[in-house]
């Protein structure tokens, strides 16, 4: 078992014994097992995956850091992290639509670009893994933790 936790500036997301956890990085996607290597990485938008037994509990999560520790200990400190049945798809799609307006308005700094454009990346993955879930009518029944 791999005791694995996830936090965001507001809350705890999520703490519990899992089975493993499939994190986006900036380096691609990993699978962390028990007795993994320890490692540190950056986080890239996407979903965040855990399996716990039959339980699949899948979330949308937008930058951060995750640190694999010694003894099967899992800490993601991320930026936002949400369960799926927590994303509100016509909040998200409206958030979308509003960076995406600001996109085509006269930029003139880059930072202004690179956050924008993160804004949007953040609002199309929430949309992405929310669709995929409630479409599909496997929404999970939330794991308490």
């Amino acid at each position: 078992m791999l005791h694995f936790k996830i936090v965001s500036p507001e809350r705890i997301v999520f703490e519990d014994d899992v089975d493993q956890v499939t994190i986006p990085t900036k380096d691609g996607e990993i699978t962390v097992l028990p007795n993994h290597l320890p490692l540190v990485a950056a986080l890239q938008a996407g979903e965040l995956l855990i399996k716990t037994g039959a339980a699949r509990i899948p979330m949308a999560i937008s930058g951060g850091f995750v640190e694999v520790q010694p003894k099967s200990q899992v800490i993601v400190l991320a930026d936002t992290a949400e369960k799926v049945e927590e994303i509100d798809l016509e909040r998200a799609e409206a958030a979308r639509q509003r960076a995406q307006m600001l996109a085509k308005d006269k930029i003139t700094e880059a930072s202004e670009y690179a956050a924008l454009a993160a804004k949007m990346e953040k609002e199309l993955v929430r949309l992405k893994i929310a669709r995929k879930y409630r479409r599909d009518h496997r929404v999970p029944t939330p794991v308490q933790g």
